[in-house]
């Protein structure tokens, strides 16, 4: 019961990590609607699942021989694996990292087989040796081929991408003309030969006739393939204006997702489907015990009732369209293939530095080499005509991440590599092929340069270091729990159950809040439009404004009356316009993009204006911190008349600012000489209070403490008022710079 509950957890988890191989690349080319996209990738997933009974026996007898197990030993086995896996899944989708699910299970069954074995061999004196227990050549083998397929797909990928550029180029609506049926007719007919033939090993709806019948005639269905597709898509691309690409990516992700779930289907219920067939071996033994029924059954062949595999399907469907962690890891991969720049999610590190350095090097030995005639013809077949990776179209109104040429790659070469291994029953890893094609064919297509070549190896390592990560935890993790399972009995079961029920619920939470903060940023920036840039804008910093004034009265308040609460709330708030104001300033490309192209010197003033209100946001934020952790140290308080001083300085702050919002709101900005008069007024009181705090420390009021966070208190204030005061002029320009055009 515990397994097929965890089971459908397992389901949920594994597919929110694993979407991202087969969404990555229609949503990053923005080949159809996102509806769209999802329709097709459930139908593949439903498909494939019926594909995939052959895959099941990796769980039963790939890694450990069943028949040296005892059925009590065989279910801790299988319940260890089903706990990690969820624990171990749930943490990666929170952080929006992806993994190998493929990975996860074959170590997780490898750690609970060696924890079991391991407790056998010390209870029992005739217990065999390790290594018989252990399927070491089998597991070698698929540890070996997950390993393996790293390489390949990452060479593959490369190479298909670029020869198919240097073909059809990134100008190529011209050369679809030509090239388009026969690329459109060898990429279908490819997924074709690899979901239908290879893949029909595995279906469990399919007569051995059917495969058989299948497998005879396999040249013909090539070749009428390719030949039926071809004069299909030359027609249509004749008669209309057809996109031979679009029907690829829509097809590849349709295919990708069968592959998936025909590969991937085994990790998520193979475990359980496994238990299950050894409860009916051990009730239908004629009540032999547990402990003494052995598990010779599972070393057999055992087909897989469809109807378990659409059930699976269905779950997995369902998840699919309602898990906000599957989105979450998807934008980590597509960022990470991006053709355009912009933020970059991932740090520069000394080995990613060191590659593209050598990288560099590499290239340009060999372009000395290389005839400068020759150079200059790949250089044409590689150049944009734009900084934009393609038109905006009606289906996407914003630039897709890459176009849909290398969006058809991707899901060709994967799926055809996932396809074959699954054909040989190697439990390849799907999210290693498809993150390393993806990560291939963006190095061909130039989408690595050198403003982001550092960050976007990193963030591969960064992916490549989680599956590595994911192995070890996966292995400690499941034989630890497996020795727990043991000795505790139905008590450590209870406890793990718990365990995952108070874990899952708390990354819930902590993803809801990731989630919600990414969100509240890109919308910022997603307001930004060349049309209304500047009222937007104006909104936008009036708004940080308000708020700053709100935030410096809460720190007053929460020093004054020591009140923690208060002051970690103005630091979280102030945490939150800063992060978002960030992101604006990381983004600053696209935003100049979206500004009418004659409108540099607007550019240029909003540039400025952001800048001055991020130098404000910092100057608060560097008052409220120190003021929290003096009081979280329980410092002494400020004296009475600091407390005045600060409340003095608010109020003449705060007329500063209302003034300054009150123009920024009517867009009149007629009272600049006021503002700087209040602001000099301002300046000379800060200068006031320095010169009182050093009297208070001549005549011993006040600490060393005291004088560091009042001092520091003085300085901050007074950098942020002339930021404030320097952010109205640039927004003064700003504005007046747009209507002088817009009157012109």
């Amino acid at each position: 019961i515990v397994l097929f509950l965890l089971a459908a957890s397992d389901l949920v988890v594994g597919v929110s990590n694993d979407a991202v191989n087969f969404l990555n690349s229609a949503i990053g080319s923005k080949a159809a609607p996102f509806r769209v996209i999802m329709i097709i990738a459930s139908i593949g997933v439903l498909v494939g699942a019926t594909f995939s009974s052959g895959m099941m026996e990796v769980a039963r007898k790939g890694i450990f021989h069943p028949q040296f197990f005892y059925f009590d030993e065989i279910m801790v086995i299988f319940v260890a694996v089903m706990v990690t896996d969820i624990l171990l899944l749930d943490a990666f989708n929170t952080f929006g990292m992806p993994t190998s699910t493929t990975v996860s299970i074959v170590f997780e069954l490898l750690g609970a087989a060696v924890g079991v074995s391991i407790i056998k061999m010390y209870s029992d004196p005739d217990a065999l040796q390790i290594s018989q227990y252990i399927n070491s050549s089998k597991a070698l083998a698929i540890i070996s081929g997950i390993l393996l397929s790293v390489g390949i797909a990452f060479v593959v990928g490369a190479l298909v991408q670029y020869v198919t550029r240097l073909i059809l180029t990134f100008r190529y609506e011209k050369n679809l003309k030509y090239f388009g049926a026969i690329w459109g007719a060898i990429a279908i007919t490819a997924i074709t030969y690899f979901i239908l033939i290879k893949g029909a090993k595995g279906a469990s709806f399919m007569s051995d006739e059917l495969k058989e019948s299948i497998k005879t005639n396999t040249w013909q269905i090539i070749g009428f393939s390719l030949l039926g597709w071809f004069l299909l898509l030359q027609i249509l691309s004749w008669i209309t204006k057809f996109n031979i690409l679009r029907l690829i990516v829509l097809v590849g992700t349709f295919a990708l997702a069968m592959a998936f779930a025909g590969n991937d289907l085994v990790n998520f219920i193979g475990v359980p489907l496994a238990g299950f067939e050894s409860y009916k071996l051990w009730i239908n033994s004629g009540g032999t015990e547990a402990t003494q029924f052995a598990m010779d059954g599972l070393a057999g062949s055992v087909k897989t009732p469809s109807l378990y595999l659409l059930i699976a399907g269905i779950i997995m469907v369902i998840t699919l369209w309602t898990s906000k962690k599957a989105r979450t890891v998807t934008e980590t991969e597509i960022n990470l293939a991006r053709q355009d720049a912009g933020y970059e999610r991932f740090s520069s590190t000394g080995l990613s530095r060191t590659i593209v350095r050598a990288t560099r090097n590499m290239s340009q030995f060999f372009n000395d080499l290389m005839p400068e005639n020759l150079q200059k013809k790949l250089e044409k077949r590689f150049k944009h005509d734009t900084k934009q990776t393609g038109p905006k179209t009606p289906l996407s109104p914003v630039n897709p991440h890459f176009d849909m040429v290398r969006a058809s790659v991707n899901l060709t070469v994967a799926s055809i590599l996932i396809s074959f291994a699954t054909s040989l029953k190697l439990p390849l890893s799907t999210t290693y092929v498809t993150f390393m094609v993806a990560m291939g064919t963006s190095l061909s297509d130039r989408a690595w340069g050198r403003d982001s070549a550092v960050y976007r190896i990193t963030g591969v390592f960064s992916v490549i270091g989680g599956w590595f990560l994911t192995a070890i935890i996966a292995f400690a993790a499941s034989l630890t729990i497996s020795v727990l399972l043991y000795y505790g009995h139905i008590y450590a079961l209870g406890a793990l159950i718990a365990l995952i029920i108070y874990i899952v619920y708390r990354t819930r939470i902590v993803h809801k809040k990731v989630v919600a903060k990414t969100h509240e940023e890109k919308v910022g920036i997603d307001e930004f439009t060349g049309e209304d840039i500047a009222n937007i804008a104006n909104h936008t910093f009036v708004q940080n404004l308000k708020k700053i004034v709100v935030e410096y009265d809460r720190a007053i308040k929460g020093l004054d009356q020591e009140n923690l609460k208060e002051l970690r709330k103005a630091q979280k708030n102030v945490e939150k316009m800063t992060s978002k104001t960030k992101y604006l300033k990381n983004n600053i490309s696209i935003i100049v993009e979206r500004i009418k192209l004659n409108a540099e010197d607007t550019a240029y003033y909003f540039v400025q204006v952001l800048d001055y209100m991020r130098e404000a946001l910092h100057s608060i934020s560097f008052l409220i911190n120190p003021a929290f952790e003096h009081v979280n140290n329980n410092h002494k308080p400020l004296v009475e008349s600091q407390i005045k001083e600060m409340q003095e300085l608010k109020q003449q702050m705060t007329g500063i600012i209302n003034l300054i919002v009150a123009n920024m709101e009517s867009g009149e900005f007629n009272t600049q000489e006021k503002i700087e008069m209040l602001q000099e007024k301002y300046l000379e009181s800060i200068d006031s209070f320095q010169k009182y705090q050093i009297k208070r420390v001549k005549a011993g009021e006040v600490g060393t403490r005291n004088t560091i966070l009042y001092l520091n208190f003085l300085s901050e204030l007074k950098n942020l008022i002339l930021h404030v005061v320097n952010m109205y002029k640039s927004q003064r320009d700003f504005v007046n710079y747009k209507n002088n055009n817009v009157s012109g």
